[in-house]
């Protein structure tokens, strides 16, 4: 009976250590997710801003051309 019992409580044990750990990791996966696509939401800004910045540069040198 004790056996039993045992087993039991280990089983329960271990299905709570998996929880956690599944948690945890679920934690690191979403935690790096965010810090991914706030990085690539930063660096899309910043290639859009350079892309208009060149254009604007460009503009009024194709115009000079044109008078």
């Amino acid at each position: 009976m004790s056996q039993v019992t045992s087993l039991r409580k280990r089983h329960q044990f271990n299905g709570r250590m998996i929880r956690i750990i599944l948690l945890i990791s679920f934690l690191f996966f979403f935690g790096r997710f965010v810090y991914s696509s706030i990085g690539a939401w930063h660096h899309h800004q910043d290639k859009k801003e350079s892309q208009q910045s060149s254009q604007s540069q460009q503009t009024p040198s194709v115009q000079a051309n044109d008078r």
